[in-house]
């Protein structure tokens, strides 16, 4: 089961319908699976929305509820396998003090074998200002009935009986409620599991084979004693194979759970693994006292802390971010420091401290200058752009800009379509005739000369939409970035027409 962790960040909004935040945050999770019968894949997703971070509005009956738009697509290159959009209605509650929950969705999907990109776009519909957020991962889908597999392996928050017909959520005889986050707290105290097998008579023939499951660290993969559980299967097309491991005893740390496929010869078949981060300041790992003599050990208000590990989101992996998503919500200044180190040894093992203390220069320069009332600096887009790539080689802030109203040019199609990569530099003649002036709304225009996996020249636009000082990210070049045809028109409130590239396009593609 792979995992990201979706943050949308917004402006807080100055008159909310009942309650508004500055950050949606979601999890987004997804399995593929086979149905060897009939030789058809499918896909699960799960998103996991936290309450507290999404608008409840008050309805007619006086109850409060939030409702999120999604959109999920597969597609292979221009090929759309699978399309969904629909409102992801949360529980009711009775007052805006009751929002210490999370709220589930499954889809489920066939998909045939190939290499797809599944793309999640969400938005809090009680913020029509809100730009919706989008997270797009690649995933390949292979499943064969002449050679054995097993399904993606997909943590469970619980398991009980199926009765009657059953739910999306049931397989296996099972209602299974999907476990979506990286993040194992101290209260719970299971590890449970659920995967499948399939055609593994092509290996075994009619003998039975035994499933193991067992945890080991990331970072050398040792086992931990007592954390492993076997189980005697027999062969079949398809074998459902549900687990639990007792973690109540677990220390904090990173680690892998692992399954394996063993043959009557003990001999590894198959094998799976996923990580996950175990929270459990109450048992005390041998070599936790001693990040306290490691530089992160030196911070020690817990709240300056959490901002740092909070800042280190635009450069975090998705475990990472879930990980430290669920430590700033609650205290363990040991915990925090031991994954401040640990976060930054993995990138330096050689020199965290001085790697740390670049970073950290990154954080406290976005916190100075790009905070806004209600958003702290490592929040705001170009304090992300700022903390992911570094200092810009180049800025243009333009807070009253007026240029020239250039009819006459079909220039502005060509530039809405480049690809990364392409030539930027607009073509002498295609500007058309100046009619006027066209007013922009305040920007600034930031040129990266070379981005570490990009190519030269990326440029981002920040705008100011309401003449607040808070910017927002309004188009990029940047391999991943926001791309929005027609940004310039928004930038100049509709003046361009649609065909026409103006100067602030024209600085855009020049990068300066």
């Amino acid at each position: 089961m792979r995992r990201l962790c979706l943050i949308l960040t917004a402006l807080a909004a100055f008159a909310a319908p009942a309650r508004m935040t500055a950050q949606m945050q979601a999890l987004f999770g997804y399995s593929t699976f086979y149905l060897p019968q009939d030789d058809r894949p499918y896909m699960e997703t799960y998103l996991q929305v936290d309450a507290w971070t999404v608008g409840f509005v008050q309805q007619p009956s006086g109850v409060y509820k939030a409702t999120v738009e999604v959109t999920l697509v597969a597609r292979q290159q221009d090929s759309v396998f699978f399309a969904k959009k629909y409102d992801l209605g949360s529980p009711t509650v009775g007052s805006l003090d009751e929002l210490d929950f999370s709220f589930l969705d499954v889809q489920r999907f066939s998909l045939p074998n190939g290499l797809y990109d599944i793309e999640l776009t969400l938005r809090d519909k009680s913020d029509e200002e809100t730009s919706p957020a989008t997270v797009t991962e690649k995933v390949m889908v292979n499943y064969d009935r002449r050679h054995p597999s097993l399904s993606s392996l997909q943590p469970m928050a619980d398991a009980t009986p199926t009765v009657g017909e059953g739910t999306i959520l049931s397989r296996g005889g099972y209602d299974m409620e999907p476990y979506v986050s990286d993040f194992y707290p101290e209260q719970v105290e299971q590890l449970n599991f659920y995967y499948e097998v399939y055609n593994i008579e092509q290996e075994v023939g009619r003998k039975p084979f035994l499933a193991l499951a067992y945890v080991e660290r990331a970072e050398t993969g040792a086992r931990i004693d007592g954390m492993q559980t076997a189980s005697r299967k027999n062969s079949a097309p398809l074998v459902p194979v549900y687990g639990s491991l007792d973690i109540k005893e677990l220390p904090s740390g990173n680690y892998n759970l692992v399954v394996e496929l063993r043959n009557r010869d003990n001999q590894t078949m198959m094998y799976k693994k996923v990580p996950f981060y175990r929270s459990n300041p109450g048992v005390k790992a041998k070599e936790m006292s001693d990040f306290a003599m490691t530089f992160a050990g030196k911070y020690t208000d817990e709240k300056q802390l959490d901002t740092y590990l909070d800042g280190l989101y635009p450069i975090a992996s998705d475990l990472e971010k879930s990980v430290s998503r669920e430590l700033i919500k609650r205290p363990g200044l040991e915990e925090k420091q031991a994954f401040l180190y640990r976060f930054w040894t993995a990138r330096d093992a050689m020199a965290p401290e001085a790697a740390w203390l670049q970073y950290k220069e990154r954080i406290d320069y976005v916190q100075e200058h790009f905070s806004y009332p209600r958003t702290p600096g490592i929040h705001t887009d170009r304090g992300r752009v700022y903390l992911q790539y570094g200092p810009p080689d180049f800025v243009r802030d333009e807070k009253n800009y007026v240029g020239a109203n250039k009819i006459g040019s079909n220039q502005i199609q060509e530039f809405n379509t480049m690809q990364i990569g392409v030539d930027q530099r607009p073509t002498d003649g295609l500007t058309g005739t100046s009619q006027g002036h066209v007013y922009y709304l305040p920007y600034q225009l930031w040129r990266y000369n070379k981005l570490d996996t990009d190519d030269p020249n990326r440029v981002f636009l920040f705008w100011d939409e309401h003449r607040s000082g808070y910017y927002k990210l309004l188009n990029s070049n940047a391999r991943g970035e926001v791309q929005e045809i027609g940004w310039e028109r928004r930038l100049c409130r509709q003046q361009l027409p649609e065909d026409v590239v103006g100067e602030v396009g024209e600085q855009f593609m020049r990068g300066y």
